[in-house]
C-alpha cells in the first residue's frame, strides 16, 4: 500500500502545485457567481415572485431576509455543483499528461501493481474534489450565516457534506471513464472547456432545470451530477423552506413552498417520471458502482498494451 499511498500524494501534488490549474478548474464557479452578480439574481427573485403573485396573500407573511438566503443558497448550491464537475476532471488530466510524456511507462516499469496505479489517480482526484468543494461549501455558508439565519442542525450540514462527498467520487468515476480516451492535454483542455461551458446548464445553476422542455429535463438529469446537484438543493434549503412555511402559518396549505420545489427542482424528472431524492441516491450509487466497473476493464486493457 505504501506505493499507492505514494502515487496518490503525487498526483495530489501535481494538482495542487500547479495554480493556474486550480483556477481554471473552478472557472464555471467564478463564472456562475459572475453572472449571478449581473443578472441571475434577479432572474431567481423573479421566479420567486412569479409564484408568490399566485398567492397574494401570504406575501405579507414571509420575512425579505428569508427570500434573499433562499436565491444566494441557490447560487451556493450551483457554485458547488459545478465544481464538482470541473474540478475532478481538471484533476484527472494528469492522466493524459503522464501518457503523453511517456510518464506511465515509467511507472509501469515499477514493481507498483496495476489496480494500484488506476486507484491513486481515482484516489488523488476525489479527494482533492472533496477538498475544494469543501472549502468552497464552508466559506459560502459562513458568509450566507453572517449574513442571516440559515435554518441549518448539525445533521443538516453532515448530510450537505455527504452529497458533495458523493457527488465528487460520482464524477470523477464517470470521468475515469473518458479521460483514456483523449492522447493530448491539448484535446483534454479543450473538451475542459466544453464542459465548463456546459455544466452549468445541466445541473441548473443558470437557468432551473424546469424551465426547459421534458425531453431536455431528461437529457440533464441522466447526469449524475444533475441529480447530486438536486440533493444539495434540497440538504441546504429544506431549513429555510420549512420557516418559511411556519410563518405562512398553512393558509396555503404548503402550496407556495411546494411550488417554490417545483421551480428550482428539488426533484429529478426522467422519462416521465419523477425521481425522489432516496430514488436518485440509488441512481447516482448505480452509475458509480458500473462506471467502476467500467473503469477498472478500461486501464487494465490499456496498462496490458503499455
Amino acid at each position: 500500500m505504501k506505493m499507492y499511498t505514494g502515487l496518490t500524494k503525487r498526483n495530489l501534488l501535481v494538482y495542487f502545485k500547479d495554480k493556474q490549474s486550480i483556477i481554471f478548474s473552478l472557472l464555471t464557479s467564478i463564472i456562475v457567481f459572475a453572472l449571478y452578480l449581473l443578472f441571475l439574481k434577479s432572474t431567481f427573485t423573479g421566479a420567486i415572485d412569479g409564484a408568490l403573485n399566485a398567492f397574494p396573500f401570504i406575501r405579507e407573511r414571509i420575512g425579505s431576509s428569508d427570500l434573499d438566503m433562499l436565491t444566494d443558497i441557490i447560487l451556493l448550491a450551483g457554485i458547488t455543483g459545478s465544481a464538482m464537475i470541473t474540478v475532478p476532471y481538471n484533476c484527472l488530466q494528469t492522466v493524459v499528461n503522464d501518457r503523453e510524456n511517456n510518464v506511465d511507462r515509467d511507472i509501469l516499469a515499477t514493481p507498483v501493481k496495476r489496480w494500484q496505479i488506476v486507484l491513486s489517480y481515482f484516489s488523488a482526484s476525489g479527494i482533492s474534489a472533496i477538498l475544494m468543494n469543501g472549502i468552497i461549501l464552508t466559506l459560502g455558508l459562513i458568509i450566507l450565516g453572517s449574513n442571516g439565519n440559515l435554518h441549518m442542525g448539525v445533521m443538516d450540514l453532515i448530510r450537505v457534506y455527504l452529497v458533495v462527498a458523493m457527488g465528487c467520487l460520482s464524477s470523477t468515476a464517470l470521468f475515469m471513464m473518458i479521460v483514456p480516451f483523449f492522447k493530448t492535454s491539448s484535446a483534454c483542455g479543450a473538451f475542459f472547456g466544453i464542459l465548463s461551458a456546459v455544466s452549468g446548464f445541466v445541473i441548473g445553476a443558470y437557468i432551473p432545470i424546469s424551465q426547459f422542455p421534458d425531453k431536455v429535463q431528461t437529457i440533464c438529469n441522466i447526469f449524475p451530477a444533475s441529480q447530486v446537484t438536486i440533493l444539495l438543493r434540497n440538504a441546504l434549503l429544506n431549513g429555510v423552506l420549512e420557516n418559511i412555511d411556519r410563518g405562512i402559518g398553512g393558509i396555503d396549505e404548503g402550496a407556495f413552498v411546494s411550488s417554490i420545489r417545483d421551480i428550482f427542482n428539488f426533484r429529478a424528472s426522467m422519462f416521465g417520471r419523477t425521481f425522489e431524492p432516496g430514488m436518485m441516491c440509488m441512481y447516482v450509487t448505480a452509475v458509480f458502482v458500473f462506471s467502476l466497473a467500467v473503469m477498472m476493464v478500461l486501464y487494465s486493457k490499456r496498462y496490458k498494451k503499455s
